[in-house]
């Protein structure tokens, strides 16, 4: 039975199962949080649900890790609450086995990030085995290059979906503008988030055609303007993309995703997080793709990447 696991119950995990459970690629789905009875009360939710949408996924909430060992994907993204939690654990009343950390760094909001969330896939990972990590979160950039540089997790492992996210509403943007169905137009992300997202207009195109036949340049500058104010997606477009990255790995889907990884060479730039058009598979990322630039877009790339220009 497939199983993937999602640690985190808030908006963007509970988005995520959401979109999963009409997956007919899951046969398990389980939700893990601090706070366990929001998980079980989300599944049960969409568990429920199941005879509505006409899924089969078996859904489960916990706050137990132990439970996630041997799933096919893990997919990290925020929890559902604090205090009543932290209350709990504080006072002593917590279950067996081993559970998640509950209180948050301070102004970290709900991903897992930081100092806690590296601390938290290293308590992870002897249960998730060599299954692919993906990051669903708009603020995990440090996370992932953290997990690849200390806990020497391979790069083809950590996959960030949040690029994905930030591609469908560029497509949306530029579907609005040339009158056409977003599923028309075709678009790669570069770069880093937040602040060093590139989209690379050259290679774009709408039903086949380049986009810069279709649009005017006046229509391209006015697209271009909007989509820069497009980070971060929200919880659901993040959790839209998380699952459409977690279909494509377990279908071994031969469609190309924008994704968040830890550069190995792209771009002349190493053992830097990056996004890349890639292609995924059981083993987590199974090919990446440079796309051909115009001489200003590089320069733009490899500034967002901190890389030397012209090197």
């Amino acid at each position: 039975m497939t199983t993937v696991a999602i640690v985190g119950a808030g908006e963007i995990g509970g988005s995520t199962a959401q979109a999963l459970a009409s997956s007919d690629c899951i046969g398990r789905l389980l939700l893990i949080d601090p706070n366990g009875a929001a998980a079980a009360g989300k599944a049960l939710d969409l568990r429920q649900a199941g005879a509505i949408v006409r899924s089969h996924v078996r859904l489960d909430g916990t706050d137990d890790v132990t439970r996630a060992a041997g799933c096919d994907v893990c997919v990290i993204a925020d929890r559902f609450g604090r205090a009543e939690r932290a209350k709990e654990i504080l006072a002593g009343n917590q279950p067996r086995g081993l559970t998640l950390p509950a209180e948050p760094l301070a102004g970290s909001g709900g991903e897992w990030r930081g100092e806690e969330g590296l601390a938290l896939i290293r308590q992870l990972a002897p249960y998730f085995g060599r299954a692919p990590i993906v990051l669903a979160g708009a603020l995990q950039t440090e996370l992932l290059a953290a997990a690849a540089t200390e806990l020497g997790i391979e790069r083809a492992r950590l996959i960030g979906s949040s690029p994905e996210a930030f591609a469908s509403a560029a497509a949306a943007i530029v579907a609005m503008v040339a009158h056409c169905s977003p599923r028309e137009v075709l678009l790669t992300v570069l770069g880093t988030p937040p602040a060093g997202l590139v989209i690379p207009w050259s290679e774009a195109s709408i039903g086949g055609y380049s986009l810069q036949q279709v649009l005017t340049p006046v229509q391209l500058r006015d697209v271009d303007a909007r989509v820069t104010r497009l980070w971060p997606p929200g919880p659901y477009a993040l959790g839209a993309a998380a699952a459409r990255l977690v279909t494509a790995i377990l279908c071994a889907s031969r469609r190309t995703l924008s994704v968040l990884t830890q550069l190995g060479g792209e771009f002349g730039v190493r053992s830097r997080p990056g996004c890349l058009p890639a292609r995924v598979g059981p083993h987590g990322i199974a090919a990446t793709r440079v796309p051909e630039l115009t001489t200003r877009e590089r320069v733009q790339v490899l500034t967002a990447l901190g890389a030397q220009v012209g090197a």
